[in-house]
């Protein structure tokens, strides 16, 4: 009797809405080939540089955080057109897969983020709005750690890009286009800020922007193309809110057995200093996100893992973005890593290939990921300037 009544209580929550509006805004606005436009936007802002494809794949990889949310999303969507691109460049294969995976996963990090929203709903220590702007910074550090090793790796083997600056007319006429797409993210977290909307009325009002700008600022969303986005929308919902309900489940059964309150115990009683809990507790992320997804690891491991935290003096926050960057890493790590799969299906070569040449870029992101563990101001200085931290 309790498992059909936690796989509806699981996902009877009002906040849960957000994730099916802002898929539909990340369907709307690739659907109206904003991507499209988004992956030549940022090959021009390059120009014909060594390696220019490269770090065009991690600028159009924040572009479209700030749209989508999703890493898988991306990996699939716009990852796939900058792999044709960089292939077709002369670009190894598995260079540009890595690559594309690697910077896919920055997704979940900049704002608007589905796992954000999961994670304020397990914590109620924190707000989604907090994390978001917590996740602004780690986010452009992820892909300031990727361009660096872009530059590193195109030096060492001499990736050129042989596409050219367009002249400034057709480049700024091109940066019109783009600019409706790219300020989304701005006026999602000023109207949740100015209390304009609240974060669930946010992913609505996000996906009403994408289809007025697909259909009348850039007139590339038709009509015809709605009912194919409304039924891809429902299908990847369907596909998350699965796997919370089923999540659900799984972590009743360990409040149950008394399961959380076991590890906390036995965790407190070790006596461990804050940066001491959250190095430990960061490697126990690192070996879960091997094996498990994000969100269901979220929803099984937050309950047990924040009062800990909280009973150390960790700020939420930073605790908070600790596990999100850390599990969101997990997911190009084999042998369970999500966007791994996705991009091996897209690139059409070996994961065991895929996961050889994302190496650098994992060890780039395991640093980045190192610097927020051990300074907290990287996560909770915009919180803190907001009003958000606690």
């Amino acid at each position: 009797m309790l498992v059909p009544q936690r796989l509806f209580t699981g996902i009877d929550s009002f906040p849960l809405m957000a994730v099916p509006f802002f898929i539909l805004a990340a369907e709307l606005m690739t659907g109206g080939r904003i991507t499209d436009l988004l992956v030549r936007f940022a090959c021009q802002l390059i120009g014909n540089v060594r390696g220019g494809l490269g770090y065009a794949n991690v600028i159009m990889a924040i572009f479209m955080a700030g749209i989508s949310g999703s890493a898988l999303a991306d990996a699939a969507g716009p990852g796939s057109v900058i792999i044709r691109m960089m292939r077709q460049a002369g670009y190894p294969a598995p260079y540009a897969a890595a690559l594309t995976a690697s910077s896919a996963i920055i997704a979940p990090i900049i704002p608007p983020s589905i796992i954000m929203i999961i994670y304020a709903l397990t914590d109620n220590s924190v707000s989604v709005i907090g994390l978001f702007l917590a996740g602004i910074v780690p986010g452009l550090m992820l892909g300031m750690s990727l361009l660096a090793v872009n530059w590193w790796l195109s030096r060492r083997n001499d990736y050129t890009f042989p596409m050219a600056r367009p002249a400034w007319a057709q480049f700024l006429k091109d940066s019109w286009k783009v600019f409706p797409a790219l300020v989304m993210p701005a006026i999602i977290l000023g109207g949740i800020h100015g209390g304009i909307f609240t974060p669930t009325e946010a992913s609505a009002v996000a996906a009403v922007y994408a289809f007025l700008v697909g259909r009348f600022v850039i007139g590339t969303l038709s009509i015809r193309q709605i009912p194919r986005i409304l039924v891809s929308t429902a299908i990847m919902t369907s596909a998350v809110l699965l796997v919370v309900s089923m999540a659900t489940i799984f972590a009743y059964m360990l409040t149950v057995l008394q399961i959380p309150q076991g590890i906390s115990q036995a965790i407190a009683s070790w006596g461990l200093s804050p940066t001491i809990l959250l190095i430990v507790v960061s490697l126990f992320l690192l070996i879960c996100g091997l094996f498990l997804d994000t969100l269901p690891a979220v929803i099984i491991l937050v309950p047990i893992l924040a009062p800990l935290a909280q009973n150390a003096g960790i700020d939420p926050l930073h605790f908070a973005m600790v596990v999100i960057l850390n599990l969101t890493i997990g997911m190009i790590t084999p042998p369970v890593g999500a966007v791994l799969f996705v991009v091996t299906v897209v690139a059409k070569i070996p994961i065991f290939t895929l996961a050889r040449a994302i190496i650098p870029m994992l060890m780039a992101e395991l640093l980045v990921f190192a610097l927020i563990v051990f300074f907290p101001a990287f996560t909770t200085w915009l919180p803190n300037l907001f009003g958000y931290s606690r």
